[in-house]
């Protein structure tokens, strides 16, 4: 059977399974290089499910670091008609890029 958890992170929520790659907002992780999600929401697999309100207690999903990074340039741009007005502004978002171990 797969289990499957809704966890939050990042103001975002995210339905994983083990053994899924997944790229969240930054996060700092142990020394180890392990992350735990204790705002689990919801945790199932094929024939059943819990749902929390809002989190579950005692629940958690272990997940191991694969690396950092930043995502692709983005390009910000501000204009301003009959002011001759222009400005132009990159961004890349630092992201974290997660394994996940195990649905507890």
């Amino acid at each position: 059977m797969s289990k499957f958890a809704v966890i939050k992170t990042g103001g975002k929520q995210y339905l994983v399974k083990e053994g899924q790659y997944l790229r969240v907002e930054k996060i700092a992780a142990n020394k180890d290089g392990l992350i735990d999600f204790n705002e689990v929401l919801m945790v199932g697999d094929e024939n059943s499910f819990e749902v929390g309100k809002p989190f579950l207690a005692g629940s958690k999903v272990e997940a191991e670091l694969v690396k950092d990074g930043k995502a692709q340039k983005v390009i910000v741009a501000r204009y301003h008609s009959k002011t001759r007005y222009r400005k132009t502004k990159g961004h890349r978002q630092p992201f974290t890029e997660i394994k996940i171990k195990g649905i507890k």
